[in-house]
């Protein structure tokens, strides 16, 4: 369990780290962006993406 968990978590940061390397400017601009929004519209796209996460585990396993 704990070496799944380890290779999740590697996983995600080589992931969360590719738009950054390719594209610094970019990432910076929609961070900017995002930091303007409100609160419902991040809460939302954080409970889509959970749910989107739990139904690909779902569907994997």
């Amino acid at each position: 369990m704990w070496h799944e968990l380890g290779v999740a978590i590697a996983l995600l940061l080589i992931l969360e780290g590719i738009f950054p390397f390719i594209n610094p400017g970019g990432m910076r601009r929609t961070l900017l962006t995002i930091s303007q929004l409100p609160d419902q519209p991040l809460r939302f796209a954080g409970l889509a993406s959970m749910l989107i996460g739990l139904v690909l585990l779902y569907a994997i396993n």
